[in-house]
Order: C-alpha cells, then sequence, then structure tokens
C-alpha cells in the first residue's frame, strides 16, 4: 500500500462508525402501499429527494427485487446505477449506488416502512457510508444528515398526503 493509499484509509478509519450511519423517520398518514410505492419507482424519486441530488430516472424501473439496479440521473448530469441490496415488498428497500457499469461506491440508502395505523406508516430513512471508501467522496458523505434524510421524509410526506 503506498504512503497515499495508506492515509486515505486512515482517514476514513478516523473516523467513529457511528458517524457513519445516519437516519431520520416520520410518521406519513397515507396508505402504506402507496408510500412504498413513491419510494420504490425511481421515476418519483426527484420529486421527493431532500438532497437535491437527483435529477431524473427513466419511466419503468419499478424496484421489485433485491439483485437488480435502476439508473438515476444526477442534477448535474451524472448517470448512477443503483444496485438494489435488500428488498421486501411494501416494507423495505435498499440500494448502493456506482458509477455505471463500475463496482458499488460502498454507501447505502435504506427505506424501512413499518404500519403505524389504519392508513399510516412510520417512515425511517438511513444513510450508511461504513464501507465508503474513496477519499473524495468523503466530504458529500459526511454533509448527508439526519437533517436532509428528514427533507426527504417531509417531502415524500407532503406527496403521499395530497
Amino acid at each position: 500500500m503506498t504512503d497515499s493509499a495508506h492515509s486515505d484509509a486512515s482517514a476514513f478509519d478516523a473516523i467513529d462508525p457511528a458517524l457513519k450511519v445516519v437516519s431520520a423517520e416520520l410518521v406519513i398518514d397515507a396508505p402504506s402501499a402507496e408510500v412504498f410505492e413513491l419510494i420504490a419507482d425511481p421515476a418519483r424519486q426527484p420529486e421527493w429527494d431532500g438532497n437535491d441530488n437527483l435529477g431524473e430516472a427513466a419511466a419503468g424501473q419499478r424496484i421489485t427485487e433485491a439483485g437488480g439496479s435502476f439508473i438515476t440521473t444526477l442534477t448535474k448530469g451524472v448517470d448512477r446505477e443503483n444496485h438494489v441490496v435488500d428488498f421486501d415488498e411494501g416494507r423495505l428497500i435498499a440500494w448502493m449506488p456506482a458509477e455505471v457499469g463500475q463496482p458499488k461506491l460502498g454507501h447505502k440508502w435504506i427505506w424501512e416502512l413499518e404500519p403505524a395505523g389504519e392508513e399510516s406508516v412510520l417512515v425511517r430513512h438511513t444513510y450508511d457510508w461504513t464501507q465508503l471508501r474513496d477519499p473524495q467522496r468523503l466530504p458529500r458523505a459526511q454533509s448527508t444528515t439526519a437533517e436532509k434524510l428528514l427533507a426527504s421524509l417531509e417531502r415524500l410526506k407532503a406527496l403521499a398526503e395530497s
């Protein structure tokens, strides 16, 4: 390992692992299936993205299982291939972004839904960058806060409840 690569790895290792997982949750007063559909359809994701990072995604990429992927275009015009790593219809979706055709970057977006009443659902949104190793992506990872996740949840809530 070169000195540069070693110092890069050390930069990641020096960060408390607890700081590499951020989460927010919110109760949405809408049927769980409707909320899940807004998350599972990549074409709808730019409507509720609180990071203002997603530009667009083609229709017809609805997530249906782990092991697949979908493509989104970021606001800066770059495409991302998002590898679905966990999926349970109506309850859980998680994906790990990558440059198209490349290995996963090491961060994961997780959406968990739990019933919270007759027509309400608790939605938990988590950003986990414990596997991230690219030092160029460190500032962006560190800037993804619980407040930004909550912004996505609030936009999702507004869409689902309208």
